[in-house]
């Protein structure tokens, strides 16, 4: 599928409207391959919006300094993991890419020089979700990494750049968590909703600023207090939520599902952004 077509088939869309944005709390690598009430939230989704031309998706699992885009025909399904079952290292998930979106995107991006990478491929913040939106893996996919270097501003206003593609039919995704702290983990409460009070205290605050459209202290995340401290160790997995967050216009409306704790110390939460 080349730039041409996505136009064309967007061109031929009658009254559908930009493509909605999702955040999807992914959580843990086994979510691939299990049956939970989580990925049937992912499946309902992929049901209920209309079929994308295309997936960006910014996940917590690619890191860099700088920002790039994956640009290959066909991106390899990586499992970046260890310490779990030979069937999760055994799931592929063969979408196609699309080096055509991929230079759209960089071509929208002012804020910084957005570089074609041809070695990644779909990590499991990307695949693990999208498999069941999309089992057939028939949408191509790219992937936008996330620069390390640099504040929750500065993603925020990244992210605002690549806006014109959901009136393409590109389906944007953050993939991450809300919550994230692997270290405190109650590994033996995992398959269990369980949170510690500050995941709890964390949650409740996101998603009050979240429903009110107040995204100023999601942005500056670092000075909200012990609960956000503790509930964002490190930014990645938080990071693809201002992506999603950036894309939402005055006149969408947010709607929360899969919003569980597991573990204590993650939370599955998720959001969905689209029109009223």
């Amino acid at each position: 599928m080349n730039l041409r077509d996505l136009n064309k088939m967007t061109s031929n869309m009658s009254n559908t409207g930009k493509m909605p944005v999702l955040f999807l709390g992914h959580g843990s690598p086994m979510n691939a391959i299990e049956e939970n009430e989580f990925v049937q939230g992912f499946r309902k989704i992929g049901k209920d919006i209309q079929k994308p031309n295309a997936i960006l998706c910014i996940s917590a699992h690619w890191e860099t300094r700088g920002t790039y885009v994956t640009a290959m025909q066909h991106p390899k399904t990586i499992h970046d993991f260890g310490g779990f079952p030979q069937a999760l290292f055994d799931v592929q998930y063969p979408a196609p890419g699309s080096p055509e979106l991929a230079k759209e995107a960089q071509k929208l991006v002012t804020k910084t020089s957005v570089q074609l990478d041809d070695k990644w491929g779909l990590d499991h913040g990307a695949w693990s979700v999208i498999k069941h939106l999309y089992p057939n893996a028939d949408i191509p996919v790219i992937q936008m990494s996330i620069d390390y270097t640099k504040p929750g501003r500065y993603h925020y206003e990244l992210a605002k750049e690549i806006s014109q593609l959901r009136q393409k039919g590109v389906l944007i995704i953050g993939s991450g968590n809300m919550v994230h702290n692997l270290r405190m983990v109650a590994w033996r409460r995992l398959n269990e909703e369980f949170a510690f009070d500050w995941a709890t205290e964390a949650n409740e605050k996101m998603k009050s600023h979240i429903l009110s459209g107040d995204f100023q202290p999601l942005i500056d995340f670092q000075s909200q207090g012990k609960a956000f401290d503790l509930a964002i160790p490190t930014p990645e997995h938080y990071l693809p939520l201002l992506y999603s967050l950036a894309l939402k216009d005055d006149n969408e409306h947010i709607s929360i599902f899969n919003d569980k704790p597991v573990g204590g110390s993650l939370t599955m939460t998720s959001l969905k952004i689209d029109a009223m």
